[in-house]
C-alpha cells in the first residue's frame, strides 16, 4: 500500500493531515470527521475523503476516522517510524538558519551533515552538526548513506553541485536556489523559491481580497 502511486497534490497534503492528527492525539481526541479535518487544515472535506480513498477504507460512515489508527497509518505511509538523515549543502545565511532549526525535535528528520566551500567552515561543528569541506561531499554522502539533501548554494553553483549529488547517489533534493535543476528521472527535486512565493502572496493580496477592485 505504501508504494501505491497517488497524485502529487494528494502526496503534498499528507504531511498536513499527519501534523493535525498529532495535535488531536495530544488533545486526547479519539475520532474526527472529514468536516472537522476540513475546518482545521483548510482543505475541503470532499478532497480529504478523496485523498483518503486512495488508501482504502480508513474511516466508517457515521463514525468518522479513528485518530490513533489513522495516525499510525500515516506514520507508516510517510516513513515517520524510522529516523531519516538528510544533508545540507551551503552554510550561508539560509543554510545556517536551517541548521539551527532542529527538524528532529518535531519529526523523524535530522540534518546529520553539512557541506560548504568556505575553508573556515571545514571540519567544524555548528548547532551540533558537523560541517565538511565540499571536496569530501560525494564521499561522505555515500559513506553515510544519505539520500536527501537540502540545497542552499548560490544559483551559479547549483547545477554543478546537483551533478555531484547525483554522482553520490542522492535520490531527493530540496532546492532553495532559483535554478531549475537538470537531474535524472530517478531523482526527485522539490523547488522552494521564497521570492516567487512572496511575489505570489502579494499578488493574491492585491487581487483576491474582498476589497479588491474588479
Amino acid at each position: 500500500m505504501a508504494n501505491k502511486k497517488i497524485p502529487r497534490a494528494t502526496a503534498k497534503r499528507l504531511p498536513i493531515y499527519f501534523r493535525y492528527l498529532n495535535v488531536l492525539k495530544d488533545a486526547n481526541k479519539q475520532r474526527v470527521s472529514s468536516t472537522e479535518l476540513s475546518e482545521a487544515v483548510q482543505v475541503d472535506s470532499a478532497t480529504i475523503r478523496r485523498d483518503f480513498s486512495y488508501f482504502g477504507e480508513l474511516g466508517k460512515r457515521g463514525y468518522g476516522y479513528d485518530v490513533e489508527s489513522l495516525l499510525k497509518f500515516f506514520k507508516g505511509i510517510l516513513h515517520q517510524d524510522s529516523l531519516v538523515s538528510v544533508a545540507l549543502v551551503g552554510v550561508g545565511s539560509l543554510g545556517s538558519a536551517l541548521l539551527n532549526f532542529n527538524f528532529h525535535q518535531d519529526t523523524n528528520l535530522r540534518i546529520s551533515a553539512a557541506f560548504d566551500t568556505k575553508p573556515e567552515y571545514a571540519n567544524t561543528v555548528k548547532s551540533g552538526i558537523p560541517i565538511y569541506p565540499s571536496e569530501d561531499m560525494v564521499k561522505q554522502l555515500k559513506e553515510q548513506q544519505i539520500d536527501v539533501v537540502i540545497l542552499t548554494v548560490p544559483g551559479i553553483k547549483a547545477q554543478h553541485v546537483a551533478d555531484q549529488l547525483v554522482e553520490a547517489g542522492v535520490k531527493g533534493i530540496l532546492n532553495f536556489t532559483p535554478v531549475r535543476l537538470s537531474v535524472p528521472k530517478n531523482v526527485q527535486v522539490q523547488n522552494i523559491d521564497l521570492t516567487n512565493e512572496l511575489q505570489t502572496l502579494i499578488y493574491f493580496i492585491k487581487n483576491y481580497t474582498e476589497d479588491s477592485v474588479e
